[in-house]
């Protein structure tokens, strides 16, 4: 009986680790047959498995600048080794005027070929708004560490035209701390360190306006960030002012997964604080 239970978890558990592993980036190219607008593009994928259940971004180009960005969900059977993908909604679309995108269903099998996972199979998909099949064609994708196009992280309408009309004042910037997450949905909350003196701090990831002049206090100020795979992120406090008990402080509070980190940032009319974390799935 020992034996036949050893036997189960030995089948059981690589099937498990395969079903984790899917997660993250994957590029390579998707061809497609005559009739389509080119005979070759690239294709990123990045997946996401949360309970076993993916979702994720497509993004196939012929360069960077012209792409079309999808949404999909999906199901993935650790049995067989089956990927099965369907595109939901185009989020972004540039494209030239006489090309039109696909709405495309992936029908993908994972491999391990000596060092390398990959991601191989075909596709078929409609043109989008004409509902007429598109030349269906081949894709090989393998596991990459840094994505060609990063997530953005969400800014509402309201600090995208801020963001656009503001003009700070250049400083020094001092990195506080490297953190490697193994959780990809990160939260992170900043407090007044100790006692509340009308502190107030905007804050940057990557460049992005997220906070502005917000004060300081025991309540958290709270961004959320959906972090992809080997994409290295970097938060940036700038001092508004020094409140009545000079320099600006603040406790910041990262949670993923079940790890909760803290950091002291401590920004000055000369220095902003900063702090970078990376997502590096187990």
């Amino acid at each position: 009986m020992r034996l036949l239970y050893l036997i189960i978890c030995c089948w059981i558990m690589p099937c498990c680790l395969l079903a984790e592993n899917i997660a993250g980036i994957w590029k390579g190219t998707l061809t497609q047959g005559p009739g389509g607008c080119y005979p070759r593009y690239f294709l990123e994928l990045q997946i996401d498995v949360t309970n076993d259940q993916v979702t994720g971004r497509a993004y196939d180009y012929y360069d960077k600048t012209h792409f079309v960005k999808m949404s999909f969900t999906g199901r993935y059977n650790t049995r067989t080794r089956r990927l099965v993908l369907i595109e939901e909604q185009v989020l972004q679309a540039d494209i030239p005027e006489d090309c039109a995108a696909c709405i495309k269903t992936y029908d993908l099998t994972y491999s391990l070929e000596g060092a390398e996972e990959v991601l191989q199979g075909d596709w078929k998909g409609v043109m989008l708004g004409k509902r007429l099949p598109c030349p269906p064609g081949k894709i090989v994708l393998k596991r990459a560490t840094v994505a060609d196009f990063p997530e953005e992280t969400a800014q509402n309408d309201t600090l995208i035209r801020l963001q656009r009309q503001l003009h700070i004042q250049p400083r020094e910037k001092e990195v506080i701390k490297t953190i490697t997450l193994n959780s990809p949905d990160v939260k992170i909350e900043l407090y007044d360190n100790g006692e509340i003196d009308h502190d107030t701090v905007t804050v940057f990831i990557n460049g992005k306006l997220l906070l502005y002049r917000q004060m300081l206090t025991d309540r958290p100020l709270t961004m959320n960030v959906h972090a992809i795979a080997g994409t290295e992120y970097e938060l940036v406090m700038y001092a508004d002012n020094l409140g009545e008990i000079p320099p600006n402080t603040a406790l910041m509070m990262v949670t993923a997964g079940a790890r909760k980190i803290e950091v002291f940032l401590t920004s000055s009319e000369q220095k902003s604080a900063a702090v970078r974390f990376v997502y590096k799935p187990d």
